[in-house]
């Protein structure tokens, strides 16, 4: 579960000169960590609220797992989808074990249980249960602010999660930090995100696939590998500074670029001496594993696991699309 679908999707607030969301067409798959990127007012914030139908399209339909969302009381959708906003949203007047707990108490889950899942996500996130759950937001930086917004949005285990700029209010050395963990636990939970960004490094450094926006319409979706060596407009090109050659190869992943092999599992000394690297080092250092090492193939791994290569190839294809 997870699959999201925009059907031809627009939204004219009452009064303005155009529409905010216009003809939107996508297909989300279940798993995946898509970045919504475009300039202020593009419309990517509005994309994202309907999808939990805090605004209503005009037109057009949205669908979770084949649903019309329209079809779902709005309460009961929202407790489907977790959802993370930039100054974290946390209740001040509640411990950071209530402000978790809020769904699952909504859902009449028992008190045992809140506090056995409150402690589970208080671990996932790095923050220790005995020393954080009877804090209060004030009590805690905005990383760690940040870290429990997401434990909340977290707490029912929902497919689906609407990130609307989490980190946009955060300095720079805790924002990269906030970014490995949504990394680290995307590779373990495998849920369905939808994330507003404005930051282009964020959305190449996070993103499986990019939804590009201008003036309320998609203007080209697909995986930031693609989309950096293959641009379909000017303004696209732009936007993600294709040109920076030396820039992209910092920043994209090594998975982003890799030819998948088939998912048999093999350990790292069965790789027929090939150097290895893993999925989330950037193309940069596996230039310079290429470089260091001599050899022209990785053996990209995920956990010891083998799940693809990249070539020599495969980097200057990045460095150099045309």
């Amino acid at each position: 579960m997870g699959y999201i679908r925009f059907d031809n999707v627009s939204l004219t607030f009452p009064g303005a000169a155009r529409s905010a969301v216009d003809g939107c067409s996508v297909d989300i798959q279940k798993g995946q960590l898509v970045v919504i990127l475009g300039p202020s007012g593009c419309g990517k914030t509005t994309l994202l609220k309907m999808v939990n139908r805090l605004y209503e399209p005009t037109s057009g339909e949205i669908f979770l797992n084949e649903t019309p969302i329209h079809r779902i009381p709005p309460t009961k959708l929202r407790q489907q989808i977790g959802y993370v906003i930039q100054q974290s949203g946390l209740f001040p007047h509640m411990t950071v074990a209530q402000n978790v707990g809020v769904v699952p108490k909504l859902l009449g889950w028992s008190k045992q249980k809140i506090t056995l899942r409150v402690d589970e996500l208080l671990d996932l996130i790095g923050l220790l249960p005995q020393d954080y759950r009877d804090r209060y937001p004030a009590q805690l930086s905005g990383g760690q602010q940040q870290r429990i917004g997401l434990a909340r949005a977290l707490a029912a285990d929902p497919n689906v999660m609407l990130m609307d700029e989490p980190f946009g209010a955060i300095d720079a050395i805790t924002r990269t930090t906030l970014q490995d963990e949504i990394l680290r636990l995307q590779r373990q939970l495998k849920k369905t995100i939808l994330f507003v960004s404005h930051d282009v490094e964020e959305a190449l450094r996070l993103a499986d696939k990019i939804l590009v926006m201008k003036a309320g319409k998609i203007v080209q979706y697909d995986t930031p590998f693609q989309i950096l060596t293959s641009p379909t407009s000017d303004f696209v090109q732009d936007l993600l500074g294709t040109d920076d050659m030396v820039r992209q190869l910092g920043i994209l992943r090594v998975d982003t670029a890799m030819t998948a092999i088939a998912r048999d599992p093999q350990s790292f000394d069965t790789h027929n001496g090939q150097p290895t690297i893993d999925r989330q080092e950037s193309l940069r250092q596996a230039l310079s594993l290429i470089l260091k090492t001599g050899s022209e193939r990785l053996t990209v791994v995920d956990n010891g696991t083998a799940i693809g290569q990249l070539t020599l190839a495969h980097i200057r294809q990045s460095a150099h699309p045309n």
